[in-house]
């Protein structure tokens, strides 16, 4: 979808004097081993560089960021290369790729305190195994949990599952090290909950995707784990039924709803056809499913009765079909499975339009309405595949081609579905970026659709951190 720009190519001695930092063997030239740096997974981004530099210590990364001001290098920080937006692909042969994986130790956890620092090469898997050592929980969870790194979450503000009742990867941090354009080093590791000394310069630099800093470090927020935790798939006959089994939910359950994702009947029918054993978990089909999740601080029994009494009050009203609530561990990773694999079943069936969007909870199913029926009159026998976090308004509105259309054509009219579609989500008062950032991917919409004002300040801050834009240039803004 995307070619390298034209830029003249790093040249020998700066390779050389850059790899020096590092080592020869952390200091990456050879195109078999760059290979796995430059592809995403979408293969949307044709990245391209001469140099991937794996520092292991921060002293490392601020002395490559002072060679990189000093000779106005641009430099591409990536984690572990699972965004989908571009952010983490180098443009061209005059870019520096600074992979962070090696910065991968957990320095400390603190479970009185409740919290964990982790290097931002730690991949957010390992983070969730050292929280639960201490008998805690980090809450953040992500399909490409076993391979994104806690750097990469904190550059892309990440969402995921869990977002209903812990929030983004923002509200899961106390504090961060980076390190700036011209090497200096924020040491900003402060694991206070109350700190009111002015600007806060760790959410500006969260969900900035490597274009004002280079996150090197986090204070992480854990949380008790919960004692009981029971998960349910229902089929509903429409998204104006899951609204108001969630509503019901939460009047329920509270701040123990702790996932509520949507599905639809052609998702589960994709996932079913193209995951080795996947099944339907329940007896027949329904238009729409719930993947509910109730987590109890108290006990296993007042998870399984709240989500019972969840389940008995939805059927006398009439909101549910049908549900099954999970009997064991291995079939609420099961249930989760269905939900997870969602995204890669719609690789087989051909071409996807993809969209990250987001409105108020309440409009999701106006929202889907809508669009449905602007996509199905512009593209008639366009398969929709909505799902994703209905319980923060996080839509994930994937288009899959109609069948025995031609890919590249279909793939052709990417900015066509996503003009209509975006459009709606305008209208409705939301985002075209829930939680995957911008990257290069939706770059050129925010600049049509932000405010003059907003850009305005935005290009500001970024004047300020980095004037000579070495920094991840061609991201974002």
């Amino acid at each position: 979808m995307d070619t390298p720009i034209t830029a003249k190519a790093l040249p020998d001695a700066l390779i050389e004097r850059f790899s020096a930092i590092v080592g020869a063997a952390n200091a990456l030239t050879e195109a078999d081993r760059i290979a796995p740096y430059i592809r995403e997974e979408r293969d949307l981004f044709a990245g391209s560089t001469r140099l991937v530099l794996r520092p292991g210590t921060v002293d490392e990364v601020s002395a490559i960021m002072a060679l990189a001001q000093e000779t106005g290098t641009p430099i591409v920080p990536q984690g572990g290369n699972t965004g989908l937006v571009g952010a983490q692909s180098p443009r061209s042969e005059a870019e520096v790729v600074l992979s962070l994986s090696r910065l991968d130790r957990i320095r400390d956890v603190d479970p009185a305190g409740r919290t964990m620092v982790v290097e931002a090469g730690v991949v957010l898997q390992r983070a969730q195994e050292a929280a639960a050592e201490a008998g805690l929980l980090f809450p953040l969870s992500l399909g490409s949990e076993g391979s994104c790194e806690i750097g990469g979450n904190l550059a892309s503000n990440a969402g995921g599952t869990n977002v209903l009742a812990y929030g983004n990867a923002r509200e899961l941090c106390l504090g961060i090290e980076a390190v700036l354009p011209g090497g200096e080093i924020f040491h900003g590791l402060r694991r206070l909950k109350k700190d009111n000394r002015g600007y806060d310069l760790k959410d500006l630099l969260i969900g900035s995707e490597g274009t004002l800093a280079i996150i090197t470090a986090a204070v992480l927020k854990l949380f008790p784990r919960p004692a009981g935790r029971e998960v349910a798939y229902v089929g509903l006959p429409s998204p104006e039924a899951a609204l108001g089994l969630l509503k019901l939910a939460e009047g329920r359950a509270g701040g123990q709803l702790t996932a509520f994702e949507l599905m639809p009947r052609i998702g589960m029918e994709f996932t079913i056809r193209h995951t080795q054993g996947a099944r339907d978990p329940l007896a027949g089909p329904h238009a729409w499913y719930v993947l509910m999740e109730i987590s109890s601080g108290r006990s296993a029994e007042d998870a399984r009765e709240t989500m019972e009494h969840i389940l008995e009050a939805a059927f006398e009203d009439g909101t549910v079909e049908d549900a099954a609530i999970a009997q064991s561990l291995s079939d609420a990773a099961d249930f989760w499975r269905m939900r997870e694999e969602m995204s890669w079943a719609q690789k087989p069936e051909g071409g996807s339009i993809k969209h990250d969007v987001s409105v108020p909870v309440a409009l999701v199913p106006q929202f889907l309405a809508e669009a449905g029926a602007a996509v199905e009159a512009a593209m008639p026998g366009a398969r929709i595949v909505s799902f994703g976090h209905m319980g923060d308004g996080n839509i994930h509105y994937n288009i899959s081609q109609p069948v025995g259309a031609d890919r590249e054509a279909f793939l052709a009219r990417w900015g066509e579905m996503n003009t209509i579609v975006h459009g709606i989500v305008a209208d409705l008062g939301g985002s075209f970026s829930a939680e995957h950032g911008i990257g290069q991917l939706k770059r050129a919409e925010l600049a049509r659709t932000k405010a003059g004002l907003e850009m305005g300040l935005m290009h500001g801050i970024k004047q300020v951190f980095d004037p000579k834009g070495i920094m991840n240039p061609g991201k974002l803004l």
